[in-house]
């Protein structure tokens, strides 16, 4: 389970990367899309931290 919602976020992760590159190239200089995008990456990157840490303390993801 713990795996699979690394996985999700880690996705989540790409889309918004990806989606933000669109952002910059098609938008005006004055679109705050772009920013919330790498708001939202920003959060997704910290919870994957979280995840892997939570992830090898309780030993599911360790050797």
């Amino acid at each position: 389970m713990l795996k699979a919602l690394i996985a999700l976020v880690f996705l989540a992760m790409l889309t918004s990367l990806v989606a933000g590159a669109g952002f910059l190239l098609r938008d005006q200089s004055r679109s705050r899309r772009l920013l919330t995008s790498l708001k939202v990456r920003v959060a997704m990157a910290s919870l994957l931290v979280i995840l892997l840490l939570y992830g090898f303390y309780i030993g599911d993801l360790g050797g």
